[in-house]
């Protein structure tokens, strides 16, 4: 049996990694769609700005990469030399970062600095992506890369940018899970009905739950992204985050708002843009199938710890960049092992899913250890 070295990602279907790419597109649809009606010019700019860098970013560092052995620079201006550097570039150097780059923006505030997006889709693409090698050689995903670089370096920045973006009948001012920092309680700056529909302020695309559901339908349906990764994710935040809020409840005496509580969480912020675009990533995820369970519920863990006792009211691009850094580890794990499921891997999983929900729950309560 011959041995044939490819890039990620790896597929077990007979689809091309093009349609695969598309289908993502179009998924994205509905999110950008709403963001562009909702927001107007100040989200256009945005997405056209993050489309441009990313692309011409990853072309111009591709041409480099993939240099011609003894080609002279002055040669880039002739026709054969052209040629040499177009055979390297594919359809997938264009799709790849067009992804990269709609989801980088629909996770940024509409009217966010045009320099902040500029400075955050450059390096989210070349330090991101690649300095590793290009297309499917990446360890970290360039999307969360360049959000978490310009959240700290232009936090205030992007804070500007929030109250302004809203054109419905919304208060302008603190976000939802910005409300809710220290306090899961405060949850009556905004209704559910208004956070699923998407009538928040927020970042572009995590705002309307509707729309992201419905490019989760579509590419659930089509196969193309893994549907293990994404239900690990929200299950395993889902149990973190109602394990806080119960002992939330309990301390502050709101048992009755406690499905209310922990549904805002869950509405609230990235994590369904997350579960769907960005977690099932195949480049940056495990290839086996019980590492992609324990990739993602290890992201929605985080994602929940960050929330609750971290200094960022939103976790979730921090949470993908740390589980993209154990992927490999996972991937070694399970290196010689079948590829399925056993009872002691779902009991190791369980252990570890309720060590981390008495840690929350001390977290939350205090002086319970």
């Amino acid at each position: 049996m011959k041995l044939v070295p490819q890039s990620a990602p790896y597929i077990r279907k007979p689809v091309s990694v093009a349609r695969m790419m598309t289908d993502v597109i179009i998924a994205l649809l509905p999110v950008t769609v709403f963001a562009m009606i909702q927001n107007g010019w100040s989200s256009i700019y945005v997405l056209l700005l993050s489309l441009v860098t990313m692309i011409g970013s990853e072309l111009i560092a591709n041409m480099f990469i993939k240099w011609p052995k003894g080609m002279k620079f002055k040669e880039l201006f002739s026709k054969d030399g052209f040629d040499k550097l177009k055979e390297g570039y594919t359809i997938n150097n264009f799709l790849a970062p067009t992804i990269s780059a709609l989801i980088y923006a629909l996770i940024l505030p509409a009217g966010c600095a045009p320099y902040v997006v500029f400075v955050g889709a450059l390096f989210g693409m070349v330090i991101g992506k690649m300095v590793f090698g290009g297309l499917g050689k990446n360890v970290f995903n360039p999307a969360a890369v360049g959000r978490i670089f310009v959240a700290i370096c232009f936090g205030s920045k992007l804070n500007e940018a929030y109250p302004s973006q809203v054109t419905f009948d919304v208060a302008a001012g603190a976000t939802p899970l910005g409300l809710t920092k220290g306090n899961l309680g405060n949850i009556s700056g905004y209704g559910l009905l208004d956070m699923f529909i998407g009538n928040i302020p927020g970042s572009m695309g995590e705002v309307s739950a509707i729309c992201i559901l419905v490019g989760a339908i579509y590419l659930f349906a089509r196969r193309s992204a893994d549907l293990r990764a994404a239900l690990s994710y929200l299950l395993g935040f889902a149990v973190i985050m109602f394990v806080a809020c119960i002992s939330f409840a309990i301390k502050n005496e709101q048992m009755d708002n406690l499905f209310n509580m922990w549904l805002y969480q869950c509405l609230a912020g990235g994590v369904l843009f997350a579960a769907v675009f960005m977690i099932t990533d195949p480049v940056t995820s495990p290839v086996s199938k019980f590492g992609r369970v324990v990739y993602g519920a290890t992201a929605g863990v985080i994602t929940a710890f960050i929330r609750v006792s971290g200094a960022y009211p939103e976790g979730a691009a921090f949470s993908i960049l740390i589980v993209n850094m154990l992927a490999p580890c996972i991937d070694h794990f399970m290196r010689g092992r079948k590829n399925t499921y056993t009872w002691k891997q779902c009991l190791g999983l369980g252990v570890a899913i309720i060590i981390a929900a008495c840690i929350i729950s001390a977290s939350v309560v205090g002086g319970w250890f």
